[in-house]
């Protein structure tokens, strides 16, 4: 990578990271469990909004993988979202009534809980209509996957996520 393009991912990256600082104001802590985290612990981030429905299974799909904590974004929800997630000893909340488009569809919102959290870290970053699948998931926790991972030097990667619409 040239020096002209690697100043170029820079300015990108530190935009972001300036866009997140700005929108971080746009948070109210609701419920912070962030104590609770330990230093292995593979943490998930998502922003919700009327999901009352969906989060029972939500949150059991990726407890099962093996996920140990749940920072959630709730963009002013008005069914019985907030009440569900209250209650959950492993779950952390923000709440927001700002625009989710004007936060770059809630990515700011969680890239500034993410740069306080997620350090050291492996972290999910999914909606509540997507379920991470990976080889071997019904058979191997997303510890194996994460371990995999760091034995190959491999600190981030991207990955397709399956959209579940609703009836």
């Amino acid at each position: 990578m040239g020096a002209w393009q690697s100043y170029r991912l820079r300015v990108y990256r530190q935009t972001w990271r300036a866009r997140a600082t700005i929108k971080k104001r746009e948070l109210s802590e609701v419920c912070n469990l962030t104590k609770v985290i330990k230093p292995n612990d593979i943490l998930l981030f998502s922003t919700i909004r009327n999901e009352e429905i969906r989060l029972p299974f939500f949150l059991k799909y990726y407890r099962n993988l093996g996920v140990n904590h749940f920072i959630l974004v709730d963009n002013h929800s008005s069914d019985g979202s907030l009440a569900l997630l209250k209650g959950q000893p492993d779950v952390s909340i923000w709440q927001t009534e700002h625009s989710y488009k004007t936060s770059h569809f809630g990515v700011d919102w969680l890239n500034c809980l993410q740069s306080r959290y997620g350090h050291g870290h492996w972290t999910l970053v999914v909606d509540p209509d997507e379920f991470f699948i990976y080889p071997f998931c019904d058979n191997r926790p997303l510890r194996a996957l994460t371990d995999w991972l760091d034995a190959n030097e491999t600190r981030s990667f991207g990955a397709m996520l399956l959209d579940m619409y609703p009836k």
